[in-house]
């Protein structure tokens, strides 16, 4: 097996792990799990201002 060979294999590996990662982030079964991942940042602030708006009463 010489160096040419190897990096080719390399290669191929990395491009089958890029598919496999690519395939796995817009698959519709983690579409739920990944809309939920992006609104936390604004469910912390929802109950914030729930928090507040009962204080000031």
């Amino acid at each position: 097996m010489d160096y040419g060979t190897i990096q080719g294999i390399i290669t191929l590996v990395l491009i089958l792990v890029f598919v496999g990662i690519f395939a796995w982030a817009y698959s519709s079964r983690r579409q739920k799990q990944f809309d939920e991942a992006a609104n936390l940042v604004f469910s912390d602030e929802q109950h914030q201002n729930a928090k507040d708006s009962g204080e000031h009463k």
